[in-house]
């Protein structure tokens, strides 16, 4: 008999542990997915400050269900079932937006081993096209000495207060639109371009923070000072190119590296991506098309030619 109760004893413990590990393995499932479409779809977006207002309804609509459920008033537990019909009819109305990108997110390459990307992204892989766009537009503006800021967030940096002060963007990566931003007399050409993790250019004619280092060199201008002052509390980097000399440098981690030309930069960032081989190939073609449209960038300026030289 002592056994048989012992038994009865393990046995009921063993079935409740069972069960609270089927919850918490659910409720951890749930809790990655909720959070992984915040972070993927809405976090950073207008929809988040959405959410936060439909978190309060939804508390509210807690707190009524509640009290039709202890009170038992018909006609507040009759106006509630109606409430959430129309609720759920409104979010997806409201959210149709982020309905639609996680829809193409869910049919894009990453998923079924085919790409919607552009042409040259698919030629090149992420880091590639990151590397030779950041490099061709580097080269041709230390050229022509057009003085330029551009910040690289990493994939753990998003952003700042620093990028409220900007004008947003969120636009496609191209050198075109890097040297159409940086040309003299732009609106936009004086702040910094913050290109973001996924190589989408989130904002320009942003102003950063400068570094109060005491002990930096007095020949270094304003946008040295901003991009050592942003790597010095955050992880992101900064590339630099003088306005009055054409040099180029990069920031991170608040130290400042110069190069002597646009291919070191290319072989550092190459590292730093950890891109094993520039794709020559799609570098020509693009260096080719470009030629076109940077002699009306610069207006009437000629273009120096572009070597494919190392």
């Amino acid at each position: 008999m002592p056994l048989d109760w012992l038994s009865q004893i393990v046995i009921t413990y063993r079935t409740q542990l069972v069960a609270w590990g089927s919850f918490l393995l659910s409720f951890s499932i749930l809790t990655g997915l909720i959070y992984g479409i915040y972070v993927r779809f809405i976090r950073q977006s207008q929809a988040e400050q959405l959410l936060k207002g439909l978190l309060i309804i939804l508390f509210f609509f807690v707190g009524t269900l509640i009290f039709a459920s202890v009170f038992n008033p018909f006609l507040l537990g009759h106006l509630f079932s109606i409430s959430i019909q129309t609720v759920l009819v409104g979010l997806i109305i409201i959210f149709q937006p982020e309905l639609r990108r996680m829809l193409l997110f869910l049919g894009q390459g990453e998923l079924f081993g085919t790409s919607t990307s552009s042409t040259d992204e698919r030629e090149e892989t992420h880091s590639d096209y990151l590397v030779n766009t950041l490099t061709e537009t580097v080269r041709f503006l230390s050229k022509a000495k057009r003085g330029a800021l551009i910040v690289l967030e990493s994939s753990t940096s998003h952003g700042g207060e620093y990028l409220e002060m900007g004008t947003a963007l969120d636009a496609r990566l191209s050198t075109e639109l890097m040297l159409t931003i940086f040309h003299l007399n732009t609106p936009l050409h004086d702040g910094a371009v913050v290109i973001g993790s996924n190589n989408r250019v989130l904002a320009a004619g942003v102003l950063l923070p400068l570094t109060e280092d005491p002990k930096l060199s007095w020949q270094y201008g304003t946008r040295h000072r901003a991009a050592i002052g942003l790597t010095e509390i955050s992880d992101s980097r900064c590339l630099v190119v003088s306005e009055e000399t054409g040099s180029i440098s990069l920031a991170q981690a608040g130290k400042l590296e110069k190069f002597a030309n646009a291919e070191e930069l290319r072989k550092t960032l190459a590292r730093l991506y950890q891109v094993e081989s520039a794709n020559e190939e799609v570098s020509s073609k693009r260096k080719a098309s470009l030629q076109s449209s940077l002699q009306k960038l610069f207006q009437g300026r000629k273009v120096p030619p572009t070597s494919n030289k190392h």
